[in-house]
């Protein structure tokens, strides 16, 4: 066998022990990953809002729940389950600022309906609260059948010189306001569900300032009383008298016969 060849078959040969060797030798142990561990977050229950809720909401149930929220960054004045707050001490209070969806419910944005600045906080943007004052026996409110969120009109009795000159009766009245919502009666301004029948020495009325004007002129020239308006007249708006001179004549109906009056 010629040299060459040998040489050849002696590398092939040294070539394949080498790769037997390096196959046969175990795999290196992987290298370990260390972890790094972080503490777990703390959190607190805190109470947020389950929708959207605008200015005026009256709150349920429905409108909060509980939601873990890292401790670190509670929103102060937030009302949380660890300070000892629940549902039922928040239920019932009006919004005052509103709230978005997911929002935590704080207490400055909110107005209990045993506060003073409750009766501002449901009115509506633009609209007057204004007090007129009550037969506290019900004989001018429905029997002591009105409640707050009814609807009533406003009527005005008062004596008609003029009918008295004629030998009439000299009693004339007026519808002077339609359709005007109950905000309270006396210091009652809870719904009438599950509410017994209440009477007061005043109602206080949600108007515009021009019906406001007019109420406040109406008590000083007769007696005031309310009519309620059935439930189904609830999402109608009220019938606001329109603007007038000091002159302008009202129309008035007696005995079925109408005719212009000077307003008082």
């Amino acid at each position: 066998m010629k040299p060459a060849r040998i040489i050849v078959l002696g590398v092939a040969v040294v070539a394949a022990g080498a790769a037997a060797m390096l196959m046969s030798r175990p795999a290196a142990p992987p290298e370990k990953v260390v972890v790094e561990r972080k503490a777990p977050v703390r959190t607190t229950d805190v109470l947020i809002a389950a929708a959207d809720l605008p200015i005026g909401t009256t709150l349920k149930d429905g409108d909060l729940r509980w939601q873990p929220w890292p401790s670190d960054y509670v929103p102060p004045g937030s009302v949380t389950r660890q300070g000892g707050e629940t549902l039922g001490d928040i239920t019932g209070s009006i919004v005052r600022s509103g709230f978005l969806v997911g929002e935590p419910i704080r207490q400055e944005k909110l107005v209990k309906a045993n506060s003073n600045a409750f009766m501002s906080a449901i009115l509506p943007a633009g609209m007057r609260a204004v007090a007129i004052s009550i037969d506290t026996r019900g004989s001018n409110t429905a029997g002591g059948f009105i409640l707050p969120n009814d609807r009533v009109d406003i009527i005005r009795t008062y004596r008609d010189e003029e009918a008295a000159k004629l030998g009439g009766e000299g009693q004339s009245s007026e519808t002077l306001l339609q359709n005007i919502r109950i905000l309270a009666i006396g210091q009652n301004v809870q719904d009438k569900n599950g509410e017994k029948v209440v009477t007061g020495e005043t109602a206080t009325l949600e108007v515009s300032p021009a019906e406001a004007e007019t109420l406040a002129l109406a008590q000083k020239t007769g007696q005031l009383s309310l009519s309620l308006r059935s439930l189904a007249d609830a999402g109608k708006a009220a019938e606001t008298p329109e603007a007038k001179d000091d002159d302008a004549n009202l129309t008035l109906i007696r005995y079925g016969i109408s005719r212009q009056a000077a307003r008082r």
